[in-house]
């Protein structure tokens, strides 16, 4: 069986590796002309992180960013709300990492040649279109200038070509773009001084008003310094999103740095942290609505194009890695290609739309919004202001939602032990 992956991003060729790994015959084909390390910062979950490991990735992920210890969530002033022990720290059989994406890429593509040889990736290759004729899909790419370039014909044809994916708007023309409800991010990295003991996520402040970082560097660490991937998010209210042409603009300190200027914690100075940037990006923080369908006969969605969502609780990427797994699974039990696309969608739509309404609500995140609005001056004691139990029930549904809690995980491993 052929299959062609569409898109060479963190969700594509996860699932080239586990589909050539099973056996069958992938291509992947990628619309930029050369792969280079972009982006910022990002964190890979413990249960993603199992499917990378049994790639044999976790050495190099390990050498690459940081085994995140503690995810720590706190008031706009700084204290603590709640933290909590991550990958081996919490006794799970695998790490967190947290890393630079553009390294992560690196690392997934560096793999993918070593396994699927370098003729089966392939770059400035950009799907146009696409015809499904009884057992056969024919996709047309075509290059920058919009000139066709080649028209593979395969089994299957796997959408992992993003947000903004041509085989989704195939199916779902009437979409139209993603959707936004007003709150701009500010993303930097910065070499500074490591923060709570060097391997801990932070989120603080609130809905409206949120500063993420958490170090990504094993290198920096290895230095006794930090290079500290940070995130603003501000609420812009009611206003037209950035045109599509305008995401990932480098941003302007003056558009939302006075907000932050006194976030000055005891564990980190959030204003000079921002200030020491070299670079700032600005984009909208958007998402689609779930899909009644992601499999049509032989074409089906993974990643971005399937289930694109607010980037709460650590689950953009993890997800694609997890749906990659979950693909070559079910192709690999050997019945009809269509059916087991068919089980793909029964498996992982639900839960993924589920993850994008919660993460609509503000997901785990709205244990910052209960503190803000409850102690908006800080707290003495935290128990009065949102309760254990409460805290704890709100922790364990999102953990359960996005299958990141102890039992799932722990039964994963069981599994494959």
């Amino acid at each position: 069986m052929k299959i062609i992956v569409a898109g060479a991003g963190i969700g594509g060729l996860t699932a080239a590796m586990c589909l050539h790994r099973a056996g069958f015959e992938v291509e992947v084909l990628e619309a930029v002309s050369k792969l280079r390390p972009l982006g910022v910062g990002i964190n890979i979950q413990a249960g993603a992180v199992r499917i990378l490991a049994d790639l044999g990735l976790e050495p190099a992920l390990a050498a690459t960013g940081i085994e995140t210890r503690e995810l720590r969530y706190a008031n706009r002033h700084g204290q603590t709300i709640w933290a909590d022990p991550r990958g081996r720290h919490a006794g799970l059989p695998w790490p967190q990492f947290s890393i630079h994406r553009g390294e992560l890429q690196m690392i997934l593509f560096d793999a993918g040649r070593r396994m699927l040889g370098d003729e089966r990736i392939r770059f400035g290759r950009r799907l146009a279109g696409f015809e499904q004729t009884g057992k056969t899909v024919v996709a047309r790419f075509v290059d920058r200038d919009g000139k066709t370039v080649e028209r593979p014909a395969a089994d299957i044809l796997i959408g992992a070509d993003g947000i903004h994916s041509a085989v989704r708007a195939h199916f779902y023309p009437d979409e139209g773009p993603p959707k936004w409800q007003g709150i701009l991010m500010w993303r930097g990295v910065t070499v500074g001084k490591p923060f709570l003991g060097g391997a801990t996520m932070v989120q603080a402040g609130h809905h409206t008003q949120k500063f993420v970082c958490y170090p990504i560097s094993r290198k920096h660490a290895a230095r006794d310094e930090s290079l500290i991937n940070w995130i603003c998010d501000l609420h812009m209210g009611d206003q037209a999103m950035l045109p599509r042409e305008d995401w990932n603009r480098p941003g302007k300190l003056e558009d939302f740095l006075p907000r932050f200027d006194d976030w000055k914690f005891e564990w980190l100075d959030v204003p000079e942290v921002i200030r020491a940037a070299h670079a700032i990006y600005e984009f909208p923080m958007v998402d689609r609505d779930p899909l009644p369908r992601w499999s049509h006969g032989r074409i089906t969605l993974l990643g971005d194009a399937a289930h694109p969502m607010y980037p709460i609780g650590s689950n953009g990427a993890s997800q694609a890695i997890i749906d990659g797994e979950a693909i070559a699974q079910e192709l690999a039990a050997g019945d009809d290609p269509e059916q087991a696309l068919r089980r793909y969608e029964a498996r992982r739509l639900p839960p993924m739309a589920r993850i994008v309404e919660s993460n609509r609500r503000k997901g785990i995140d709205i244990m910052l919004d209960i503190v803000e609005q409850r102690a908006p001056r800080g707290f003495s004691d935290l128990e009065a202001v949102l309760p254990a139990a409460e805290l704890e029930q709100i922790v364990a549904d999102y953990k359960k939602l996005a299958s990141q809690d102890r039992e799932t995980l722990l039964k994963l491993a069981a599994a494959r032990a």
